[in-house]
């Protein structure tokens, strides 16, 4: 199977090679866990899941290693903690564990490794010394920074103006720096914050060197893919490549670069000031976003439902949507056995630079195909548990801490009676998807529609 990805770094799509085909390699950036993870912070996870799907299916699960990190130390993580008044051991350990439920309640298979930036602080010195050494950085009060001027490819994943980059990096202007571009890779800690020996006195890392330091550790100088939002192009991936081509003599630090587009909410940018900031763990426990508990498989179809690089809409409507397909697909498959392999057009579409457009387009078909072939209901429950969208659950299943409001049912089957009475269908059947949505089966009789609530 042919699989082409769009590489950021070469802006257009190209035919995966991996370096070692039994041993393909993957890094994506995680959560720096100062809170719960919002909603925008989902669609890598569940994204580069998928990806990580395609690879195992491709060259065998115990060929392909995943790595996303989790960021435990980190100014925000030192604020966040003295603002709770809990130590910072206390607040990580609890958000890190909140993030691990969340993204299995999402669908996500555990990544391969999971390193934490506490544990690799080692080689993090290590990396950084050997910048210094290679004159890539330079040690000014108590600080090291990297020396951006050292670096002529600098800015080739952004192909941004020098300009737009101090602008879009937000650039601590401070004396000791040789250029306002050049960042922090290791800064002074005082009393109150956690700090590790190191050459240049008690300290901490900067963000961007976590990650080359942990990417490196576990995949090696170079690997295959490195993945992330897009909004991490500029300043944290292009500070990765700068640190890990500056430390390796120009070798890359990932042959592939891919990035997932942004989220908004409601045809808004998702913000606290607006009160639309939703977390994943909001969606899944609470009934804040259209006053409903949202079933993990939901919130993964409709994320899939647009392609990753572009950008998404999140709406009641995505979800409610989402939720009525699954469970018009779980009715066709309780209890049925899965096929062998998952489709055949799901994998080619998926292969295509992960086209889930495509791939829905080819689960309706077969959806459709197995309402009267059993061979198609095996093949549809294979393929969306290898999506990660079915786990053998029932309809009512997906419709999480719902209740039901029998005036509003009353409501739509009578404006669904008047839409037929008018023949028009589409309506009809619009409102009867809603009604199911709600988890109310309606039965036409010769006394009138009937209702029940699914069991």
């Amino acid at each position: 199977m042919s699989l082409t990805i769009y590489n950021t770094l070469a802006r257009e799509k190209q035919p995966f090679k991996p370096i070692d085909p039994k041993n393909v390699r993957m890094y994506v950036c995680g959560p720096t866990v100062y809170d719960f993870a919002h909603i925008g912070n989902a669609r890598p996870v569940i994204v580069f899941d998928v990806l990580f799907r395609l690879l195992r299916h491709i060259y065998g699960e115990k060929h392909v290693t995943y790595v996303r990190n989790i960021t435990d130390v980190e100014d925000k993580i030192i604020a966040r903690a003295a603002e709770r008044k809990v130590s910072i051991r206390e607040l990580t350990e609890g958000t890190a564990k909140v993030y691990q439920e969340d993204a299995l309640a999402l669908g996500n298979l555990p990544p391969t490794l999971e390193p934490r930036v506490t544990d690799t602080m080692p080689e993090i010195i290590a990396m950084i010394a050997t910048l210094v050494k290679n004159n890539r950085a330079y040690v000014a009060e108590g600080h090291v920074l990297f020396d951006v001027a050292s670096d002529t490819d600098y800015g080739k994943l952004s192909r941004r103006a020098l300009d737009d980059m101090i602008a879009g990096a937000r650039v601590e202007v401070a004396p000791y720096k040789k250029n306002p571009m050049d960042f922090v890779l290791w800064k002074p800690s005082d009393a109150t914050m956690p700090g590790w020996d190191s050459p240049w006195g008690n300290g901490r890392p900067g963000w961007h060197i976590e990650c080359s330091a942990m990417g490196e550790k576990h995949l090696g100088e170079t690997f295959d893919i490195h993945g992330g939002g897009i909004d991490l192009i500029f300043p944290h991936h292009e500070n990765e490549i700068a640190q890990s081509e500056g430390a390796h003599h120009g070798r890359p630090i990932a042959n592939y670069w891919m990035h997932n587009g942004f989220l908004q909410v409601e045809g808004e940018k998702m913000s606290k000031s607006l009160g639309n900031f939703i977390t994943i763990r909001e969606l899944l426990a609470e009934k804040k976003f259209g006053a409903e508990q949202w079933h993990g498989r939901v919130l993964r179809l409709a994320m899939l439902g647009t392609h990753y690089r572009q950008p998404i809409d999140w709406t009641l409507d995505r979800l409610t949507q989402a939720r009525t397909t699954l469970m018009e697909w779980a009715r066709l498959l309780h209890d049925v056995q899965p096929a062998d392999d998952p489709s055949g057009d799901v994998l080619a579409a998926l292969s295509d630079d992960l086209n889930t457009p495509s791939v829905f387009a080819a689960l309706h078909g077969l959806a459709a195909a197995a309402r009267t072939n059993a061979d198609d209901r095996r093949r549809l429950r294979r393929t969306l548990a290898f999506l990660g969208l079915y786990g053998g659950e029932k309809d009512v299943d997906f419709l999480v801490g719902q209740t039901i409001d029998a005036a509003a049912v009353e409501d739509l089957i009578a404006r669904r009676n008047a839409a037929r009475k008018t023949k028009n269908f589409a309506e009809a059947d619009r409102l009867r998807a809603e009604l199911t949505a709600m988890g109310v089966a309606i039965e036409d009789g010769a006394a009138g529609t009937t209702w029940k609530v699914m069991s």
